[in-house]
């Protein structure tokens, strides 16, 4: 999601705190995060209406009346409240208020699955779902074909992901196929999954290994890094018959690599050298 800097960081935090207020059904909470994301690309098509809810020569209360004349018919009262409480605040640029507001959508279908119970599974459906694209380019190729109207590509993402992923899943990924704004699909659905496992303040590993890791394996894995990291850590793994014995796990811009492959070819090197 977008780094954001001074007094924009200083107002998604408010926007955050807001989100963890935020209560209802797991089906009232995908439909507010649906109704955000409305609001997001309305605004990333209007850039005269985007300016006129940051225009800091009008009050706080002049902008907010604003969006409630405009959205009120629109969308219901969470999502509307939640765009208030944005536009309220003091944005540098017209462009952050649209960032902010896709991330406040993306952190209410979090708390969609955080009330269904199944946020890891939103994570690893996300997780998988861009591993997926990566193998398949032709999926790739059908959901991101601008020539294909988005509402078949919203279709076709529902139809591969029915019974498959938390109710609040599936609107992140229609959402980053029909309007990745400016990122690839992947880039995209990661970080939409980076964003959930920011949530619970927990950072995010890929385990590369040669064969499926237990659920023991798992948590002592998780309790390694969890120690030397000094966070909870969410594992997406990945089995990959390149990997020749050993684990390679990546965490950030750091990669633990503990294969076979790897140990061979530091022999190699201190044989040359």
């Amino acid at each position: 999601m977008t780094d954001f800097h001074g007094t924009s960081r200083e107002a998604v935090a408010t926007l955050r705190q807001r989100v963890r207020g935020v209560t209802g059904t797991p089906a009232e909470l995908v439909e507010a995060g649906q109704q955000l994301f409305s609001v997001v690309r309305l605004l990333d098509a209007q850039p005269v209406l985007r300016r006129a809810l940051t225009d800091s020569t009008r009050t706080p209360d002049d902008r907010a009346a604003l969006a409630g004349n405009l959205l009120g018919a629109r969308i219901g009262a969470q999502a509307l409240d939640l765009v208030t409480a944005a536009v309220r605040l003091s944005w540098p640029r017209t462009r952050q208020l649209i960032d902010a507001l896709e991330e406040v959508g993306a952190l209410v279908l979090v708390r969609a699955s955080e009330e269904e119970g199944r946020l890891d599974d939103l994570e690893d459906a996300l997780f998988r779902f861009a591993r997926l694209l990566e193998r398949e380019e032709g999926l790739q190729l059908a959901l991101t074909d601008p020539r294909i109207p988005a509402e078949n590509r919203a279709t076709l993402v529902r139809e591969l992901l029915a019974g498959k992923a938390p109710e609040g899943a599936v609107p992140l990924v229609e959402q980053a196929v029909v309007a990745p704004r400016g990122r690839s699909l992947t880039e995209a659905l990661d970080a939409y999954a980076k964003l959930a496992a920011g949530w619970r303040e927990r950072l995010v590993a890929t385990v590369r290994t040669a064969t499926p890791l237990s659920a023991a394996d798992q948590d002592r894995l998780a309790g390694a890094l969890r120690r030397q990291y000094g966070h909870d850590v969410h594992l997406n793994i990945l089995v990959d018959p390149g990997v020749l014995g050993g684990l390679r796990v990546e965490l950030g811009a750091e990669v633990i690599d503990g294969t076979i492959a790897s140990r061979l070819d530091d022999a190699r090197r201190r044989l040359a050298g």
